[in-house]
């Protein structure tokens, strides 16, 4: 149930790939940080005013909620936190663990591997690469746990789905949208988009090297990796960004409509 500050609550992944849009963001706003799909139900039922969720969420729920401009989550190639995982070649697939923490990844995975022309079963289960892989031939893995766990073991990566997409159609991936419902007070969602965007400006112009090194502190990776992670993954939503979402939304989600934002 809604809360009585819901309005001044924002939600946000609770993965790196958002630390650029919140990292000293103020004091006035709630942060509400969850996995990305369980964002789509926060925003549903009023637990924040706007958040990022799972592009394939924002087709499903389209009806009641609205796109926000300028802020993503997305990559222009590899983005380096969705990762398929597997000590087999892609073409001797037959089965594949799923996490249930983004439909998003999924539903492109499916997309993506749908061109083998061969049967493929997937299994949801949780994001853990060792149990996935004992009972699967391969495991998607997605955020904090897909970077560990590729440097951890690099000679099991075999897809980054941001860099398949790019293959396949010369365009951004847009992993995660910014949305809010469409009853909401519109001028909260201005200001905490204004904020949003702020933080965005600031990580952009001034104070990158500052997110990096808490970030990489956070999740125990160097800051060169993190610094070149920040690179993969974007949270700019330009207008070559807007043509990759919406062709993941005709192509992937069965959605074919112009964008439109508040």
């Amino acid at each position: 149930m809604a809360g009585k500050n819901w309005t001044q609550t924002i939600g946000r992944v609770a993965f790196l790939n958002c630390d650029p849009l919140f990292n000293g963001i103020d004091e006035k706003w709630e942060i509400l940080p969850a996995p990305p799909s369980w964002l789509t139900g926060h925003l549903l039922r009023k637990d924040c005013i706007i958040a990022p969720i799972p592009t394939a969420d924002y087709a499903a729920n389209r009806e009641e909620l609205m796109l926000l401009p300028d802020i993503a989550i997305a990559s222009n190639g590899e983005v380096g936190s969705v990762l398929v995982f597997s000590k087999m070649d892609l073409d001797d697939l037959k089965s594949v663990a799923i996490p249930s923490d983004s439909a998003t990844s999924v539903s492109l995975l499916k997309h993506l591997l749908s061109r083998l022309n061969c049967e493929i079963e997937y299994e949801q289960m949780g994001p853990d690469l060792d149990s996935m892989l004992s009972s699967n031939d391969a495991a998607l893995l997605i955020g904090d746990r897909a970077l560990v766990e590729a440097e951890n073991h690099p000679d099991l990566v075999k897809m980054d789905l941001g860099h398949e997409w790019m293959l396949e159609t010369n365009l951004p991936m847009v992993f995660g949208v910014f949305a809010a419902r469409r009853d909401s007070p519109i001028e909260m969602i201005k200001k905490a988009h204004s904020e949003l965007v702020e933080r965005l400006v600031n990580f952009e112009t001034t104070g990158r090297q500052r997110v990096v090194e808490e970030s990489a502190k956070r999740i125990g990776l160097d800051e060169q990796r993190v610094d070149k992670y920040f690179g993969e993954v974007l949270n700019r939503l330009d207008s070559k960004g807007e043509l990759g979402l919406e062709r993941f939304l005709r192509e992937v989600c069965g959605v074919s409509q112009e964008l439109s934002f508040f």
